[in-house]
């Protein structure tokens, strides 16, 4: 029995609950850091309050995916595990930026980052089980088009959740300004409208999307002897031991990427602001919110530049074939990182923008379309959690060597933070190139 072939648009339902979860992550992503700032944490401290989120997704993803393989309930398998990771998100999001409101119990610098460790750890359990629907649902030559329609409404989502700061200001006359220790009211209305949107596109896929029952994904694998053996919670440490060869080849293409893009997100508001505005490390005032506004707007431009790249990658890999995609991709956006540092003015940043969006929407489709073809079916869930090791791993090294470095051997300037972020992007082009793409399929002309 072979699965169905699904339309564009069954395809779109299914993942139009990552716009909610891409447009809180890019708020995250874009704000957090600023922040954290404004409750007092200083530059070289902020890679540590980043930590919380890269170690809970180190424990929440394989777990999820363990039990979420092992689920059947009205909801299905997959879908009651991101319905209650969207409105667990929710609440963080609307906590984060009223952490002061907190403050008789404890300073609000940690409940900021209290409220993004629960964040990130609700994202994880949103995310995961999202991954694995496309794979449980999609036959072996659409999983590129899923992968790639998600990244699409990861970029349509991360796009609106990265400008909205700055169209509540600019469009619509919502404050930005700022007393000492208190959030710009524009930053407090884009976390509670995120929360909004997030909760209800989740509500759309789980209401739209259809999941074969267990005894349906039976009929799909040849390995019918496997039939239901003790296990347990700690069989996660024997899959990893375990884990196809294709996975430990991407593993360190992972690492690099990974460690690159959380360099971006942790030191792009301070880098910029001091390097580009040439503001001072400690200055948080208007000029500091109207660069963390810009640096908003740049990750809206990336994000929407990724949204448009991902429409081409399935034509793209067809061509050329995944890998080289996936390495071209991330050439394009260590170059992209590396150029920030040589652009004359805010503006010429949306040109270093659209080399990261390229890579960014390789990153999120081209690795899991490359490993979805040599995970056994009945793992897929908790192998895309253990595959998640490999993204949190070099997020957790960063953020623990990250703020130190800044400090001691850039002297406190964070831009070079942002270059270091380039350069891994480009180790990690040049290691695409060991991966073994099981099932890829390229077309030539004759």
């Amino acid at each position: 029995m072979e699965k169905r072939k699904l339309s564009f648009w069954d395809i779109w339902n299914m993942s139009f609950g990552f716009l909610g979860i891409q447009m809180g992550f890019a708020l995250q992503n874009a704000n957090a850091s600023r922040i954290l700032q404004i409750f007092g944490a200083d530059v070289h401290e902020l890679s540590w309050f980043w930590i919380v989120a890269p170690l809970t997704g180190l424990i929440v993803q394989p777990i999820i995916g363990y039990y979420s393989d092992r689920t059947w309930t009205k909801l299905g398998r997959r879908r009651p595990y991101f319905l209650a990771g969207a409105l667990l998100a929710s609440i963080g999001l609307i906590l984060m930026p009223n952490a002061e409101m907190f403050t008789a119990f404890m300073p609000a610098l940690w409940v900021g980052a209290g409220m993004l460790m629960i964040m990130d750890a609700s994202f994880n359990i949103a995310m995961e089980p999202f991954r694995a629907l496309v794979a449980d649902i999609l036959p072996s030559d659409q999983r590129t088009l899923g992968f790639s329609v998600q990244t699409i409404l990861i970029g349509i989502g991360a796009v609106v959740g990265s400008w909205l700061p700055y169209v509540l200001t600019n469009w619509f006359g919502i404050v930005n300004e700022t007393q000492p220790g208190e959030v710009p009211t524009n930053l407090l209305w884009s976390f509670i409208i995120g929360a909004t949107v997030l909760v209800v596109s989740i509500l759309i896929t789980v209401f739209t999307t259809k999941e074969y029952s267990p005894e349906e994904m039976a009929q799909f694998t040849d390995d019918k002897e496997e039939v239901e053996e003790e296990s347990s919670i700690l069989d996660i440490f024997t899959d990893f031991k375990k884990m196809p060869l294709t996975m430990k080849q991407l593993s360190s293409v992972q690492f690099f990427s990974w460690f690159g893009l959380f360099g971006m997100w942790v030191f792009s508001t301070p880098a910029i602001a001091h390097h580009i505005y040439g503001l001072g490390l400690e200055d948080h005032g208007t000029a500091y919110q109207n660069a963390g506004d810009w640096v908003g707007i740049l990750f809206g431009v990336y994000n929407a530049v990724s949204a448009v790249y991902a429409f081409f990658l399935p034509a793209i890999a067809k061509k050329i074939g995944r890998k080289m995609t996936h390495a071209v991709s991330l050439f394009f956006g260590g170059l992209g990182l590396i150029s920030i540092y040589f652009m004359p003015n805010e503006n010429w940043l949306i040109l270093s923008m659209i080399g990261v969006g390229i890579a960014w929407a390789s990153i999120l489709a081209m690795p899991y379309a490359i490993l979805a073809g040599s995970i056994p079916a009945k793992k897929m869930g908790v192998y895309m959690g253990i595959f998640n090791f490999f993204i949190v791993l070099p997020q957790i090294i960063n953020a623990i060597i990250g703020g130190p470095i800044v400090k001691y051997f850039y002297g406190g300037n964070p831009i070079y933070a942002l270059i270091m972020s380039g350069v891994s992007l480009l180790i990690a082009a040049m290691l695409v190139f060991k991966v073994k793409d099981v099932d890829d399929v390229v077309t030539t002309n004759s």
